[in-house]
């Protein structure tokens, strides 16, 4: 492919294998039109995306191009719909603006309808000459088979620890190495996890408060007590239960081996020690059941709130 600029993808961290094959097949121009990456939150796949987009069009600056298209969910909006999709169709068949190429990415794919999907069947299948199509998700359950068969695929994994250190000292190369340390434990190989835990205060919020729960799990709890803060997060409950896991695992390691190195949650180690006092292995491992069915319920849709509340009665039986 004309222009290909190798630089693109120079700073990335970790996904050599994936990146490799990316350079080789958009240099040889033999970068197929539809590819569906999929990754947890903070994995990096919009950051792979765009530079995949700049480089599809021979633009070494990241900036805003006429012929880099994206869409999102509408923030008042659970889900991408057929309107919205007709709209995206509209735009795959305009000519670009500038060159020759347009790059299409659609962020959170797994929230396309199923109608919205079928509708995009066709357009996937054969986009116009130079139109290429990214679709990034985070689970490919919730994505048509049909739609997969048109795309190539990409599963973007976590980065390995000596990465995600790597990672943490380029970007916030004033933390000492034990907040280094700290942050690469936390993160656990996703780098957005290592930025939100510094940056995003609703974040440590969530964290805060699940620890909270855990260690006051043994009083008489009112279920109603974290109500506003469960409706507050509800939209991240996959969040609020990964942080209960990741508790309760450190727990279960720490009553094991009595290692204060190998928790996660270093700097929570002695709120950690508090909480392995508390819980016997079997109510650790009612934890992990618990948090298991509560997930099954919501993503059922299972109405939230009662959801969260009756996790809460559970715990505390357990």
């Amino acid at each position: 492919m004309e222009d290909f600029n190798n630089n693109n993808f120079k700073d990335i961290i970790g996904h050599e294998n994936l990146i490799r094959q990316v350079v080789n097949s958009i240099s040889s121009g033999t970068f197929s039109h539809a590819h569906l990456f999929i990754g947890e939150d903070g994995i990096g796949k919009s950051l792979i995306a765009k530079r995949i987009a700049l480089a599809i069009l021979g633009k070494d600056k990241d900036k805003q191009y006429a012929d880099i298209l994206e869409y999102r969910t509408a923030k008042n909006k659970q889900s991408i719909g057929v309107e919205e999709m007709e709209n995206i169709i509209i735009e795959i068949n305009s000519k670009p603006y500038e060159g020759s190429k347009k790059v299409i990415i659609i962020y959170e794919a797994d929230k396309l309808t199923t109608a919205s999907q079928n509708a995009f069947l066709k357009t996937i299948e054969e986009p116009p000459k130079g139109v290429y199509i990214l679709l990034l998700c985070e689970n490919s359950e919730y994505i048509l088979d049909t739609i997969k068969s048109r795309c190539q695929i990409h599963k973007l994994e976590r980065l390995s620890p000596n990465e995600i250190t790597l990672f943490i000292r380029k970007k916030y190369s004033e933390l000492s190495d034990n907040e280094i340390r700290s942050l690469s434990l936390l993160s656990d190989g996703i780098p957005g996890r290592a930025e939100q835990f510094l940056n995003d205060e609703s974040f440590k919020e969530i964290r805060d408060n699940i620890l909270d729960i855990l260690l006051n799990i043994n009083n008489k709890i009112e279920p109603n007590k974290y109500e506003a803060f469960f409706s507050k997060y509800k939209g991240k409950w996959e969040e609020l239960l990964t942080w209960i896991v990741s508790y309760t695992r450190d727990v279960m390691i720490y009553k094991e081996t009595g290692n204060e190195s190998l928790i996660i949650n270093f700097d929570k180690s002695e709120n950690i020690k508090e909480l392995s006092n508390m819980f016997s292995f079997n109510r650790l491992n009612g934890i992990i059941n618990i948090v298991n069915d509560t997930r099954k319920k919501l993503i059922r849709n299972v109405n939230t709130s009662l959801v969260f509340e009756m996790m809460i009665i559970n715990l505390q039986d357990n």
